[in-house]
């Protein structure tokens, strides 16, 4: 196996609200370069809110990437680098959700695109759900409803639930809760 990988230089080639863009020149072992794309992520956080009848509250909104509504567990990007996941995943529980917690838990941190990405999502579970207000975005417009962890496998196996952060939150939240909540 090669080991001798070295950036020789980086190019910013876009810069938007959450990703920039750049080409990377890498020296392969001392003697070929090749460019590699890579896609810097501010990061983000995502939350599972438990009602406190086991429900999970989720969130149905467009997706323009893929042209078509999804579902998804309540999730937005960090405010900035620096922004602790859980601060970032208490504000948008509340602004997604209309709902806020004084208890969450760090239930995984998922690396989404490793090939050519950063990003980074942290995922917390949130319990003891308190009524607030949704404060949306005013590009977002989202339908909340509650489903049954059992529902929720099987919309991710029958192909409905497509996003990777919301299938590995699910099945994360079902291994280490589904079996002794």
């Amino acid at each position: 196996m090669s080991g001798q990988i070295k950036r020789l230089k980086r190019e910013l080639k876009f810069e938007g609200k959450i990703i920039s863009f750049y080409q990377d020149t890498m020296e392969i072992d001392g003697d070929r370069t090749v460019i590699w794309d890579f896609i810097k992520h501010k990061g983000a956080a995502a939350v599972v809110p438990v009602t406190d009848d086991g429900r999970i509250l989720m969130v149905k909104q467009y997706r323009n990437a893929l042209d078509r509504y999804t579902l998804e567990v309540p999730a937005g990007a960090l405010d900035t680098e620096a922004e602790p996941g859980i601060v970032c995943a208490r504000r948008e529980l509340e602004e997604e959700t209309g709902y806020r917690s004084d208890d969450l838990e760090w239930l995984i941190t998922l690396r989404t695109t490793v090939a050519f990405c950063n990003e980074r999502i942290e995922v917390f579970v949130a319990r003891d759900l308190i009524p607030s207000k949704q404060h949306l975005d005013e590009d977002e417009f989202i339908d909340l409803k509650a489903y049954t962890i059992e529902e929720l496998k099987k919309k991710i196996f029958s192909g409905e639930i497509e996003d990777g952060k919301t299938i590995s939150a699910l099945l994360a939240y079902d291994t280490k809760y589904g079996k002794g909540e």
